[in-house]
């Protein structure tokens, strides 16, 4: 009896409670007049019109969009977009993967400086710059003037607005570039040899430098290549050329280089004419070039950028080309473009895949898909390698053939790497500077006579004891036909 009455007044208690808590919400939705599902969601064909007291007439409103139209017309004609060239990753192409195109060391240039994980960065930067005012013997007067010279100019490369003080500006522009300087000197000379300590955590070719390497061939975390130009050219001990920091930085980004061949002297020699002395330059730029040694296609001709996004299918992939009786084989040349195709053998230069590779071709791709004066031709070899790579069988295939070397954790990952590098890119095939090759290769693919000799070698001839098994079958089979000719000849034309 007595748990019963319990329970009743709990329940009448708990009751109460609802019913307050009811009522006090029923005053609170009153009270904040929340919108209804018929504000929320109105019927189709009807709009909700808030009306609202006029702030101003229509003259004063008239007045200020054409304020607004002046202003974009002077935005335009005052904007210097021939020097534009670092530019924002477009949204489309960072929503999957933003720390491929993020930095995570080391801020340089405007667009990441100051951000809360790249701080820890920044007294290794001005450790650099203590380095260079004692190397110099200069005061820092003389570069910080130098920068300021330069400021206009350097934000005209960058995309939008730069919400920094001319001051702060200018200091970043020195502080970063002393510092990208400090770690092509060091490359080049030897960090010990310059000054650091063996155990440097920045400023030596262990620790940090793999991680700085990667951050520094990001789209949005770049320095115009002319402010280097001027810094370096104010050490009174260099004797300063044009193109001398091109070639300090294609020697830093070496190790970075997906090519399975290391790049001959000859070669970095041309890659260094190529980039030159030009302003719009950057790291980014110098190693893209250094690829592909130069901004037009390997036959000479520029290509033309077409705002198609269809999805095409540029070429077949490695199991179906198999199966057509394309052959495979790694092509000796540190070029990464030089693929060949002659007599069924598709001859592809070696790629090195490693940690680094997803965020370098990522940043790459979205340097050409914003920078109106680049070839497509890093697009075109991603996508082509897409194409051919669509399943870990096929990246297993290519690696017994020594096209591709990876250190990733499967077969599996590279080709799932692939598949996403090129996921939302706007790209038309016929643009491509493997286009031609590819019609080659499709229309080998498509003849059946060839498909038939690999369905008989991959099926009846897969190895070397099927070979002679055929060969006896073929003698003993000649043999048996011979001696049915003696007996029917013999039995026609009988011995006399």
């Amino acid at each position: 009896m007595v748990v019963y009455q319990s329970n009743s007044t709990n329940k009448r208690s708990r009751g109460f409670r609802v019913r307050s808590l009811s009522h006090f919400a029923e005053r609170r939705v009153q009270s904040q007049k929340l919108p209804s599902h018929e504000d929320t969601y109105p019927e189709p064909g009807k709009s909700k019109v808030t009306e609202e007291k006029p702030r101003e007439t229509r003259d004063e409103w008239v007045i200020s969009i054409k304020d607004k139209v002046n202003k974009a017309r002077g935005d335009v004609t005052a904007s210097t977009w021939d020097k534009l060239c670092i530019y924002r990753v477009p949204h489309y192409l960072q929503e999957d993967d933003k720390k491929s195109y993020f930095p995570q060391t080391v801020s340089l240039g405007p667009y990441h400086h100051g951000k809360e994980h790249l701080l820890p960065m920044e007294c290794h930067k001005w450790r650099a710059v203590n380095m260079v005012l004692e190397h110099t013997k200069k005061g820092i007067e003389t570069y910080v003037d130098a920068m300021k010279n330069l400021e206009e100019t350097a934000r005209a490369c960058y995309q939008g607005p730069i919400c920094m003080s001319s001051n702060e500006f200018t200091e970043v522009l020195f502080l970063d570039g002393c510092f990208v300087l400090e770690l092509f000197r060091g490359t080049k000379e030897g960090f010990t040899e310059i000054g650091y300590a063996p155990n440097d955590p920045v400023f030596a070719m262990g620790g940090l430098m793999h991680s700085i390497q990667r951050d520094m061939v990001m789209l949005e975390n770049q320095l115009p290549l002319f402010v280097l130009d001027k810094l370096l050219e104010l050490q009174p001990d260099t004797v300063y050329q044009p193109g001398l920091v091109a070639q300090l930085a294609v020697k830093f980004f070496a190790q970075l280089m997906p090519t399975g061949e290391e790049l001959t002297k000859m070669d970095k020699v041309e890659s260094v004419d190529l980039v030159g002395d030009n302003g719009e330059l950057h790291c980014l730029d110098v190693f893209h070039r250094s690829l592909f040694k130069s901004t037009r296609t390997p036959d000479g001709k520029s290509l033309k950028k077409s705002m198609s996004s269809r999805k095409q299918q540029l070429i077949h992939c490695v199991t179906e080309l198999k199966g057509a009786g394309v052959k495979f084989r790694r092509k000796k040349t540190d070029k990464l473009w030089d693929i060949e195709f002659k007599k069924g053998y598709l001859k592809i230069p070696k790629l090195l895949i490693h940690d680094s590779t997803k965020s370098l071709f990522s940043n790459l791709i979205a340097f050409e898909q914003c920078h109106a004066n680049s070839s497509n031709d890093i697009t075109s070899y991603v996508i082509f390698m897409d194409n051919l790579i669509n399943s870990a069988e096929d990246v297993s295939y290519l690696h017994h053939c020594g096209i591709i070397e990876h250190w990733l954790g499967s077969d599996f990952e590279v080709a799932d790497l692939f598949n996403r590098l090129c996921k939302e890119v706007v790209f038309d095939p016929r643009d491509s500077y493997l286009s031609k090759l590819s019609g080659e290769v499709n229309r080998y693919y498509s003849r059946k006579w060839n498909s038939l000799k690999a369905t008989l070698r991959h099926k009846y001839f897969n190895n070397p004891w099927a070979y002679f098994s055929f060969s006896a079958a073929l003698v003993l089979l000649i043999l048996t036909l011979v001696q049915s000719f003696f007996a029917v000849y013999a039995y026609y034309k009988p011995s006399s």
